[in-house]
């Protein structure tokens, strides 16, 4: 029996995501974040549980990756596609090119299944932030950007951006710890400082967080190539 829960936090993991994409999709943004906020607590805990109890399997880690696409694969690119398709562009196509970002975190997802560097770590932009990150920045940001005559060009740098982070062989620090002193873990818990005032700038204040995790990860590499 206990063999099976995982696997359930798992499913719960991608139900999560399709309810998010449902939102998204409904241009309720503010949901759409919750879910996927509840996806990756989810995502969290199945590893976790798998772990505990000894029970994990090649079915599960399959099963994982494809429940991340969709949390944090496509329901943040529904999110952008509402978005985009909601604005008054004279281009029909152009939202659709949000859902380059489900493909790119699938290749994402894929090479972290095979890549053994990855245990403390991260080799490129994790999916859950990044899904994070947009979902935030519409549901906190977006009258803000729809006020701008430019920020469809700015949403779009952004979006290939995102993808690039993804695939990029750039270190990003994960926050795991495997001892408690400061020194091997000053970034990490500078980081975490910073983000106790982010979060008081409300739903916004996510997307902020995941681009203070990105900075301090690349000044990170560049100063320990």
């Amino acid at each position: 029996m206990k063999k099976h829960i995982p696997n359930t936090i798992t499913c719960c993991n991608l139900i999560s995501g399709c309810v998010a994409t449902y939102w998204a999709f409904l241009a309720d943004y503010e949901l759409a974040l919750l879910f996927i906020i509840i996806g990756a607590v989810f995502d969290f805990f199945d590893g976790m549980t798998a772990r505990l109890l000894h029970v994990s399997s090649p079915i599960g880690k399959e099963l994982d990756s494809l429940a991340d696409d969709i949390t944090f694969g496509f329901a943040p690119s529904a999110v952008v596609f509402s978005f985009l398709a909601s604005s008054h562009i004279h281009l029909p196509f152009l939202p659709f090119l949000a859902f380059i970002m489900a493909a790119f975190s699938a290749l994402r997802l894929a090479k972290f299944n095979l890549d053994e560097r990855q245990a403390l770590g991260f080799i490129g932009l994790p999916t859950p932030a990044n899904a994070l990150f947009w979902a935030s920045l519409i549901a906190g940001g977006g009258e803000m950007l729809s006020s701008s005559p430019y920020y469809i060009y700015a949403l779009l740098a952004m979006l290939f951006l995102s993808c690039y982070l993804l695939v990029a062989e750039i270190p990003m620090f994960a926050l795991k710890f495997k001892t408690w002193g400061f020194r091997e873990n000053k970034i990490k818990y500078c980081f975490l400082v910073c983000c106790i005032p982010l979060l008081c700038l409300g739903t916004l204040g996510f997307a902020f967080i995941i681009a203070l995790y990105v900075v301090l990860s690349i000044a990170t590499c560049r100063r320990n190539p």
